[in-house]
């Protein structure tokens, strides 16, 4: 989970723990949850797919470039306002198996 935002991550992590899962901040995850306001976002984004990470990026919805290219890199990227629907169905889906590390 690569967010900034303290309230946000927490609602993040509440759908996390909520679906079984156990939220990390540092690797190994199964999934990656990031903030493309971060200043590295990109790079972060670019790492975690090379090393075969799900990546769910997400970001302002004015800022369509950057949602753009985090989904050439290969993520799942959505406007703010969808990120806790994205996560949810990701969740669903077994994004690594319950009780895995996110």
């Amino acid at each position: 989970m690569l967010t900034a935002d303290l309230f946000f991550r927490a609602k993040l992590e509440g759908l996390i723990r909520a679906a079984g899962y156990t939220p990390v901040r540092t690797p190994p995850a199964a999934l990656a949850v990031v903030d493309l306001g971060r200043p590295d976002a990109v790079e972060r984004v670019a790492e975690l797919i090379a090393a075969g990470v799900k990546v769910l990026a997400f970001g302002s919805h004015v800022r369509a470039d950057e949602l753009r290219r985090a989904r050439e890199l290969g993520a799942a990227a959505v406007p703010n306002s969808q990120v806790e629907r994205a996560l949810a169905a990701m969740l669903e889906g077994g994004a690594g198996g319950p009780g895995g590390r996110l």
